[in-house]
């Protein structure tokens, strides 16, 4: 295995390795399930990890909740590359780009509590946002939104999960 890798934006051509990557997540329930055309629909949101020759290694995404506020998703790393930096990379650079369109917090549901908390993700209560705010994003039908406003309609999904706030 070559230790080098990159980071870069994900393209159509990489949904299938990018759910090669997250099955084995969704088996373990680490992570939900992702239908392909949700992948397909949502591509800008990710960033890929791949070798030098081009294999994909790793796989995340960012999703926009509100004005300031984004949400980390669907990070998955191959099993043979854990523990060599790619989740990392792609984390680094998942804020990179949240920086650069203004975020100034990024929100994850995890049971990956030790990983976010390397980079500053600290567990986080209940209400985040303003009580104006919390009116508009619940008519949101996005589950990524329910999960972070910790609504009763994702409980079966997020069990045992941890909901974790960064201020960027």
């Amino acid at each position: 295995m070559t230790s080098t890798f990159r980071v870069r934006r994900a393209r159509t051509a990489d949904v299938r390795g990018m759910l090669q990557l997250i099955e084995p997540y969704v088996e373990r329930r680490i992570l939900l399930g992702k239908e392909r055309v949700t992948l397909f629909e949502d591509i800008q949101e990710f960033r890929v990890a791949e070798t030098a020759d081009g294999e994909l290694i790793g796989c995340g995404a960012l999703h926009v909740i509100w004005e300031d506020l984004g949400e980390i998703r669907t990070i998955a790393v191959a099993d043979a590359w854990l523990r060599h930096g790619v989740g990392h990379a792609i984390l680094e650079q998942l804020e990179q780009d949240a920086a650069e369109l203004g975020l100034s917090r990024l929100f994850c549901l995890t049971f990956e509590t030790a990983f976010f908390g390397e980079h500053g993700f600290a567990p986080i209560g209940e209400r985040v946002v303003d009580p104006d705010v919390y009116a508009e994003l619940v008519r949101s039908p996005d589950d990524g939104v329910a999960e972070f406003l910790d609504l009763a309609r994702v409980k079966q999904n997020t069990l045992g999960n941890t909901r974790m706030l960064k201020q960027l």
